[in-house]
């Protein structure tokens, strides 16, 4: 964790001196390794741009080109580039760590209440937790008589979630990966939640994961809640939005209620989904 921290003290030192010229950044930088360079070069960079054009698909792309600017090659650039992603998920997973172990949490550590009324009455199968944290909800599951699976690119979460299980009794299948990197496999699954973590890339793969009749249960921000505050855009969808992006599941239950939200626990408008696979 310590390249974390030597990141993170770089980044305070060039918001500190963000008054300096370019040449002077650079000389600060060249007292960095290559990789904490690229990264906080990168960091440098996007604290100068407005805060609309911080984010979005075209922040690479439009870095590359100011990179081309500054004289870099090809070659020099792509590695440069491998390095801000690499640092941008480093970073990602120490800032949910952090979250989804404090002592204090700030988001609900009870089950999702969607969950819980959606699985009334059915039949306990496999489970697939994705971006389980630290199993609220992977926990509940098992207790109920599910056998559950869960992954989340958080050790410490994914960690925190085991010891949750043990002391309830109930044993977790676990793995330490982001959705690009899980095996989601094909009609795996009686039960697929995707709660708080994104959903949007998924359709094609959890689709083929479900079992005939498999259900597929998501609750995420609608765009709505975004106004006057600041919410990851993959967790946030328009309305209408989530059937149309699973568009071979049976919609069992939509709705796009103000409830109070798991993470940041304030009164807000959700999306909350559950659909199911066809049978043959």
């Amino acid at each position: 964790m310590v390249l974390f921290r030597v990141c993170l003290m770089a980044l305070l030192c060039l918001v500190a001196v963000r008054s300096q010229t370019r040449e002077e950044i650079e000389k600060r930088l060249g007292q960095l390794p290559p990789d904490q360079r690229a990264y906080e070069r990168f960091r440098f960079w996007l604290s100068l741009q407005a805060p609309e054009a911080q984010r979005g698909p075209d922040v690479l792309p439009r870095y590359r080109q100011y990179l081309k600017t500054q004289g870099f090659t090809e070659n020099d650039i792509g590695g440069q580039l491998k390095f801000v992603e690499e640092g941008e998920r480093r970073l990602e997973v120490e800032r949910w760590n952090r979250i989804l172990t404090a002592e204090k949490p700030v988001f609900n550590t009870n089950p999702n209440a969607f969950l819980v009324a959606m699985v009334k009455g059915l039949k306990p199968g496999t489970a697939l937790d994705v971006g389980m944290g630290q199993g609220r909800n992977a926990v509940w599951l098992a207790q109920q008589g599910w056998s559950v699976t869960g992954f989340d690119p958080a050790e410490k979460a994914v960690a925190l979630a085991n010891q949750n299980a043990a002391k309830s009794g109930v044993k977790l299948t676990t793995e330490i990966k982001g959705e690009e990197d899980f095996a989601f496999g094909e009609s795996r699954w009686d039960l697929i939640l995707i709660s708080y973590a994104g959903g949007r890339g998924l359709a094609d793969r959890v689709q083929r994961a479900l079992k005939p009749g498999g259900i597929l249960l998501i609750e995420a921000f609608h765009r709505d809640a975004t106004k006057g505050r600041s919410i990851g855009a993959g967790v946030v969808f328009d309305t209408g939005e989530l059937p149309s992006l699973f568009s071979g599941l049976r919609v069992i239950r939509y709705e796009e209620p103000v409830e109070t939200a798991d993470f940041g626990q304030q009164r807000v408008r959700l999306v909350r989904y559950c659909a199911a696979k066809p049978e043959p």
